[in-house]
Protein backbone atom coordinates (compact mmCIF):
# COMPACT_ATOMS: atom_id res chain seq x y z
CA UNK A 1 0.00 0.00 0.00
CA UNK A 2 0.80 3.60 -0.61
CA UNK A 3 -1.68 5.45 1.30
CA UNK A 4 -0.90 5.04 4.96
CA UNK A 5 -3.03 5.18 7.83
CA UNK A 6 -3.91 8.77 9.76
CA UNK A 7 -2.46 9.08 12.61
CA UNK A 8 -5.90 10.76 13.89
CA UNK A 9 -7.98 9.20 11.69
CA UNK A 10 -11.66 10.59 11.70
CA UNK A 11 -15.13 8.33 12.57
CA UNK A 12 -14.62 6.68 8.99
CA UNK A 13 -10.88 5.52 8.70
CA UNK A 14 -11.18 4.58 12.58
CA UNK A 15 -14.22 2.12 11.23
CA UNK A 16 -12.35 0.71 8.23
CA UNK A 17 -9.35 -0.09 10.06
CA UNK A 18 -11.54 -1.99 13.00
CA UNK A 19 -13.05 -4.59 9.61
CA UNK A 20 -9.79 -4.94 8.36
CA UNK A 21 -8.63 -8.31 7.72
CA UNK A 22 -10.96 -8.74 11.24
CA UNK A 23 -12.58 -12.01 11.46
CA UNK A 24 -15.23 -10.42 13.90
CA UNK A 25 -17.13 -8.85 11.03
CA UNK A 26 -17.06 -12.31 9.14
CA UNK A 27 -18.81 -11.54 5.66
CA UNK A 28 -18.09 -7.85 6.22
CA UNK A 29 -14.25 -7.15 6.67
CA UNK A 30 -12.14 -6.14 4.55
CA UNK A 31 -8.75 -6.67 2.91
CA UNK A 32 -7.49 -2.74 3.35
CA UNK A 33 -6.05 -1.24 0.08
CA UNK A 34 -5.48 2.57 -1.15
CA UNK A 35 -8.34 3.16 -2.46
CA UNK A 36 -10.65 2.12 0.39
CA UNK A 37 -8.41 4.36 2.79
CA UNK A 38 -8.46 7.66 0.26
CA UNK A 39 -12.35 6.97 0.36
CA UNK A 40 -12.43 6.99 4.12
CA UNK A 41 -10.13 9.90 4.69
CA UNK A 42 -11.96 11.82 1.80
CA UNK A 43 -15.18 11.42 3.92
CA UNK A 44 -13.47 11.92 7.51
CA UNK A 45 -11.85 15.39 5.89
CA UNK A 46 -15.29 17.01 4.53
CA UNK A 47 -16.94 16.10 8.02
CA UNK A 48 -13.62 18.14 9.38
CA UNK A 49 -14.09 20.91 7.25
CA UNK A 50 -17.86 21.10 7.97
CA UNK A 51 -16.65 21.06 12.02
CA UNK A 52 -13.80 23.50 11.80
CA UNK A 53 -16.13 26.26 9.84
CA UNK A 54 -19.00 25.37 12.52
CA UNK A 55 -16.62 25.72 15.35
CA UNK A 56 -15.35 29.21 13.93
CA UNK A 57 -18.95 30.46 13.97
CA UNK A 58 -19.42 29.33 17.15
CA UNK A 59 -16.29 30.76 18.54
CA UNK A 60 -17.42 34.39 16.85
CA UNK A 61 -20.84 34.02 18.28
CA UNK A 62 -19.73 33.31 21.54
CA UNK A 63 -16.93 35.78 22.44
CA UNK A 64 -18.96 38.71 20.64
CA UNK A 65 -22.47 38.29 22.57
CA UNK A 66 -23.27 41.70 24.45
CA UNK A 67 -24.52 41.83 28.08
CA UNK A 68 -28.30 42.14 27.33
CA UNK A 69 -28.91 38.84 24.84
CA UNK A 70 -31.85 36.90 24.89
CA UNK A 71 -31.73 33.87 27.05
CA UNK A 72 -33.40 32.27 23.88
CA UNK A 73 -30.04 32.85 21.74
CA UNK A 74 -27.94 31.75 25.04
CA UNK A 75 -29.57 28.19 25.23
CA UNK A 76 -29.27 28.38 21.76
CA UNK A 77 -25.31 28.37 21.53
CA UNK A 78 -25.26 26.07 24.44
CA UNK A 79 -27.02 23.21 22.97
CA UNK A 80 -24.72 23.85 19.82
CA UNK A 81 -21.46 23.79 21.59
CA UNK A 82 -22.45 20.37 23.18
CA UNK A 83 -22.90 19.05 20.06
CA UNK A 84 -19.75 20.58 18.68
CA UNK A 85 -18.09 19.07 21.57
CA UNK A 86 -19.50 15.35 20.54
CA UNK A 87 -18.10 16.31 16.87
CA UNK A 88 -14.75 17.10 18.27
CA UNK A 89 -14.41 13.74 19.72
CA UNK A 90 -15.43 12.23 16.79
CA UNK A 91 -13.59 13.57 13.62
CA UNK A 92 -10.17 13.36 11.96
CA UNK A 93 -6.97 15.37 13.27
CA UNK A 94 -5.76 15.81 17.42
CA UNK A 95 -9.10 18.15 18.69
CA UNK A 96 -7.86 18.56 21.84
CA UNK A 97 -7.39 22.28 21.71
CA UNK A 98 -11.00 22.22 19.99
CA UNK A 99 -12.36 20.20 22.84
CA UNK A 100 -10.37 22.58 25.52
CA UNK A 101 -11.93 25.76 23.86
CA UNK A 102 -15.41 24.60 23.92
CA UNK A 103 -15.36 23.56 27.34
CA UNK A 104 -14.06 26.98 28.33
CA UNK A 105 -17.59 28.82 26.34
CA UNK A 106 -19.54 26.45 27.53
CA UNK A 107 -18.24 27.73 30.98
CA UNK A 108 -18.93 30.90 30.95
CA UNK A 109 -22.32 31.15 28.80
CA UNK A 110 -23.71 28.70 31.88
CA UNK A 111 -21.90 31.33 33.77
CA UNK A 112 -24.24 33.79 32.37
CA UNK A 113 -27.12 31.28 32.85
CA UNK A 114 -26.69 31.08 36.23
CA UNK A 115 -27.03 34.95 36.48
CA UNK A 116 -29.87 34.83 34.29
CA UNK A 117 -31.79 31.91 37.15
CA UNK A 118 -31.19 34.67 39.79
CA UNK A 119 -31.94 33.36 43.23
CA UNK A 120 -34.16 30.54 42.23
CA UNK A 121 -32.64 27.88 44.11
CA UNK A 122 -34.29 24.67 42.09
CA UNK A 123 -33.44 26.02 39.13
CA UNK A 124 -29.75 26.36 40.32
CA UNK A 125 -29.98 22.76 40.97
CA UNK A 126 -31.29 22.13 38.08
CA UNK A 127 -27.91 23.84 36.71
CA UNK A 128 -25.78 21.76 38.72
CA UNK A 129 -27.33 18.63 37.72
CA UNK A 130 -26.63 20.24 34.08
CA UNK A 131 -23.23 20.31 34.66
CA UNK A 132 -22.57 16.98 36.32
CA UNK A 133 -24.16 15.28 33.65
CA UNK A 134 -22.25 17.24 31.15
CA UNK A 135 -19.24 16.65 33.14
CA UNK A 136 -19.80 12.32 32.99
CA UNK A 137 -20.99 13.10 29.44
CA UNK A 138 -17.52 14.33 28.23
CA UNK A 139 -15.66 12.14 29.44
CA UNK A 140 -17.50 9.13 27.83
CA UNK A 141 -16.36 11.15 25.19
CA UNK A 142 -12.89 10.49 25.79
CA UNK A 143 -13.38 7.10 23.95
CA UNK A 144 -13.56 7.47 20.14
CA UNK A 145 -15.60 4.24 20.26
CA UNK A 146 -18.44 6.05 22.19
CA UNK A 147 -18.10 9.25 20.45
CA UNK A 148 -18.48 7.18 17.25
CA UNK A 149 -21.50 5.05 18.68
CA UNK A 150 -22.90 8.61 19.87
CA UNK A 151 -22.76 9.97 16.34
CA UNK A 152 -26.22 10.90 14.92
CA UNK A 153 -24.37 9.68 11.42
CA UNK A 154 -22.59 6.50 13.05
CA UNK A 155 -20.54 4.42 10.47
CA UNK A 156 -21.54 1.91 13.04
CA UNK A 157 -24.59 -0.41 12.22
CA UNK A 158 -26.72 -2.11 14.20
CA UNK A 159 -25.21 -5.66 12.65
CA UNK A 160 -21.43 -4.61 13.39
CA UNK A 161 -22.13 -3.48 17.04
CA UNK A 162 -21.14 -6.57 18.24
CA UNK A 163 -18.03 -7.11 16.30
CA UNK A 164 -17.37 -3.35 16.75
CA UNK A 165 -17.11 -3.88 21.14
CA UNK A 166 -15.31 -6.90 20.67
CA UNK A 167 -12.97 -5.75 18.68
CA UNK A 168 -11.79 -2.72 21.30
CA UNK A 169 -9.72 -2.31 23.91
CA UNK A 170 -11.11 -3.13 27.30
CA UNK A 171 -11.13 0.60 28.63
CA UNK A 172 -12.95 1.34 25.31
CA UNK A 173 -15.41 -1.59 26.02
CA UNK A 174 -15.72 -0.55 29.76
CA UNK A 175 -17.12 3.33 28.76
CA UNK A 176 -19.04 2.03 25.96
CA UNK A 177 -21.24 -0.27 28.02
CA UNK A 178 -22.34 3.15 29.28
CA UNK A 179 -24.57 3.65 27.00
CA UNK A 180 -26.59 0.67 27.25
CA UNK A 181 -29.34 -0.64 29.66
CA UNK A 182 -29.05 -4.28 31.36
CA UNK A 183 -31.39 -5.83 28.25
CA UNK A 184 -30.02 -4.64 26.01
CA UNK A 185 -26.42 -5.91 27.19
CA UNK A 186 -27.99 -9.15 27.67
CA UNK A 187 -29.01 -8.94 24.17
CA UNK A 188 -25.22 -7.82 23.18
CA UNK A 189 -23.98 -10.38 24.99
CA UNK A 190 -26.12 -13.59 23.34
CA UNK A 191 -25.34 -12.10 19.94
CA UNK A 192 -21.49 -12.04 20.97
CA UNK A 193 -21.27 -15.95 21.89
CA UNK A 194 -23.21 -16.43 18.66
CA UNK A 195 -21.02 -14.62 16.82
CA UNK A 196 -17.50 -16.43 18.45
CA UNK A 197 -19.22 -19.82 17.56
CA UNK A 198 -19.11 -19.31 14.32
CA UNK A 199 -15.60 -18.19 13.98
CA UNK A 200 -13.94 -20.82 12.02
CA UNK A 201 -11.13 -22.62 14.74
CA UNK A 202 -8.07 -21.22 12.89
CA UNK A 203 -8.66 -17.92 15.05
CA UNK A 204 -9.15 -19.31 18.34
CA UNK A 205 -6.87 -16.51 19.57
CA UNK A 206 -9.29 -13.76 18.71
CA UNK A 207 -12.42 -15.82 20.42
CA UNK A 208 -10.28 -16.46 23.12
CA UNK A 209 -9.52 -12.98 23.67
CA UNK A 210 -13.50 -11.61 22.87
CA UNK A 211 -14.37 -14.13 25.34
CA UNK A 212 -13.02 -12.24 27.80
CA UNK A 213 -14.72 -8.84 26.66
CA UNK A 214 -18.09 -10.80 26.75
CA UNK A 215 -16.76 -11.67 30.49
CA UNK A 216 -15.88 -7.91 31.10
CA UNK A 217 -19.60 -6.70 29.94
CA UNK A 218 -21.46 -9.56 31.97
CA UNK A 219 -19.67 -7.95 35.01
CA UNK A 220 -20.93 -4.92 34.04
CA UNK A 221 -24.46 -5.89 33.71
CA UNK A 222 -24.10 -7.35 37.64
CA UNK A 223 -22.63 -4.62 38.62
CA UNK A 224 -26.13 -2.80 37.32
CA UNK A 225 -27.86 -5.26 39.10
CA UNK A 226 -26.45 -4.89 42.72
CA UNK A 227 -27.01 -0.96 42.18
CA UNK A 228 -30.48 -1.47 41.08
CA UNK A 229 -30.68 -3.72 44.47
CA UNK A 230 -29.33 -0.99 46.57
Amino acid sequence: MIIKPSDFPGSHERHLLRKANNPLFEERQIELDDEALMNAQGLDHDLLVAFMTEFRELLHQTTNLSGNVESDTVLGIKDRLDRAYETASAVADDQTHARQAISKLLGTLMVAVRQGAGDDAHAQQELDQEDSARDAHFQLMESQLVADLLNPDSVITAEELVATLLSSDKDDILLAVQLFDISQLEVLIGQGVQLLERLPEPHAGSKAESEQKLVLIQGYIEFLNTQSID
